[in-house]
């Protein structure tokens, strides 16, 4: 692990999961529960191997991410989020809420948008359920 900037709880979180790359990596957690190196490579950012391969063992090295075996290819793992990574959920809840006051809203978010505007705590509640798989 690197040295701290400062013990200061903002800057020490985001030295963990602040970058985009880590950000989106959570996302797509947040959204399919599991996803495999392929797939990360498949989302429309376009994240570069390395970048990707180095925030997964970022994430990994911090707890934010788990991996296990692949059940049905030995030569794939499977990523999902532990349960310090599912305690990120209503950051990331947040931050959609944000974007879409201040950014435009791409069609296939308007809906999840909804819901979250409607009832934020019991989405928040639901998401969290679903990640652990309750």
């Amino acid at each position: 692990m690197s040295k701290k900037r400062s013990d200061c709880p903002i800057s020490s979180s985001l030295e963990i999961w602040g970058d985009k790359w880590s950000l989106l990596i959570i996302r797509d957690l947040m959204l399919h529960k599991e996803c495999t190196y392929g797939a990360f490579l498949k989302a429309e950012e376009k994240i570069a191997t390395n970048i990707l391969a180095s925030r997964l063992q970022h994430l990994l090295e911090n707890s934010i991410i788990d991996k296990k075996d692949h059940p049905e290819n030995k030569l794939k793992v499977i990523y999902s989020l532990t349960e310090k990574g599912i305690d990120l959920v209503p950051i990331i809840v947040e931050i959609n809420l944000w974007g879409d006051k201040y950014l435009s809203t791409p069609p296939d978010k308007v809906e999840m948008l909804k819901r979250i505007k409607k009832d934020k705590e019991k989405f928040i509640e639901t998401a969290k359920a679903y990640l652990k798989g309750k």
